[in-house]
């Protein structure tokens, strides 16, 4: 990489994050997930990472699969109507081989945002009266792991204060996450680094700026002085954001709003091939080991692609089948 550009290789991108970081991703559920440099790390074979994310999907299935992950902490993951549920987090689960911390949607968020804020917890009433709050449930506490040893790791779960101004009652302090990397698919990106995104950006102002380091993956760089034109449809500015790779196609499976699709096939098939280990390992060598990029797209074929690329005028495929 050049000291004068942000500009890095999707490789150099995944070797940023080591083993053992902490990391978080855009999007949401199915959409604008940064699928090419999961694959990646999976072929680099990372270990022991601590995914932080408020709210998993195919990305967190492809990790865990592969025996990325150890800690994962969120409030969902599956692949809405092409698998409802993480098969592969369950399983890893029932072998008691990755830890899983549960928090509501709305925690995580606000979560999220007291660590883009600087702020070391949220405050919140949103999950009282569910068991969430249940002290059997922490299980990184449970795991012995809250004793200030890992920087990724808070001392408690929760803490409960009562309402000091307003009289509201018992509120719940939740602390920050601590995110080395957040990786973000999008769009476009400028050469400094501004991202644009198109449609619903989600969470993702929040998660760039609650990691020690961003990378952005964008599906063009483009010149920042076109950006700049209209500055105020821009999603995050140059100086949040670490290092850029232009990458196109690299959310799919997933969908990229404008450009790309959903390939709900792709999904359902590794939803019914991975149920088992043995099954996952076998997917895993078919379509990630052994290619890369480029080659990953050759296999999925140009009839693929352009099935699943977006109508520019209406924004999504006119030819995928939906409704079946």
């Amino acid at each position: 990489m050049s000291k004068n550009t942000k500009r890095i290789t999707l490789q150099e991108a995944a070797g940023l994050i080591k083993d053992g970081s902490s990391l978080s991703f855009s999007g949401f559920t199915i959409w604008r997930r940064p699928m090419a440099l999961v694959y990646e790390l999976i072929r680099q074979k990372r270990r022991n990472l601590h995914l932080i994310e408020v709210n998993g999907g195919p990305q967190t299935e492809f990790l865990v699969g592969a025996g990325c992950v150890d800690i994962w902490e969120s409030c969902w993951v599956g692949h809405e109507l092409y698998g409802k549920y993480g098969a592969n987090l369950s399983r890893k689960v029932g072998n008691k081989e990755i830890i899983v911390e549960d928090y509501s949607h709305a925690e995580m968020m606000f979560r999220m945002a007291a660590s883009a804020a600087g702020m070391p917890f949220a405050v919140s009433q949103s999950s009282f009266g569910t068991d969430i709050h249940n002290p059997e449930y922490d299980m990184l506490g449970r795991a012995g792991m809250r004793d200030g040893s890992n920087p990724h790791i808070a001392k408690a779960k929760y803490q409960f204060i009562d309402d000091p101004f307003h009289g509201t009652g018992q509120t719940a302090l939740l602390p920050a996450p601590k995110i080395d990397v957040s990786v973000l698919s999008v769009q476009q990106v400028g050469e400094g680094g501004t991202v644009r995104v198109e449609g619903q950006y989600y969470s993702d102002p929040e998660v760039a700026r609650a990691a020690k380091t961003t990378i952005v993956i964008a599906e063009e760089i483009v010149p920042e002085e076109y950006l700049r034109r209209n500055a105020d449809i821009n999603t995050i500015p140059s100086f949040e954001v670490d290092y850029i790779v232009e990458c196109p196609w690299n959310a799919h499976p997933t969908g990229m709003f404008g450009r790309y699709d959903v390939d709900g096939d792709f999904l359902r098939d590794f939803y019914k091939r991975t149920r088992t280990q043995e099954g996952f390992d076998a997917w895993a060598e078919e379509w990630v080991f052994g290619l890369d990029h480029n080659a990953y797209l050759e296999k999925i074929g140009l009839p693929r692609t352009m099935n699943l690329k977006a109508n520019t005028a209406l924004k999504y495929s006119t030819s995928v089948k939906r409704g079946q």
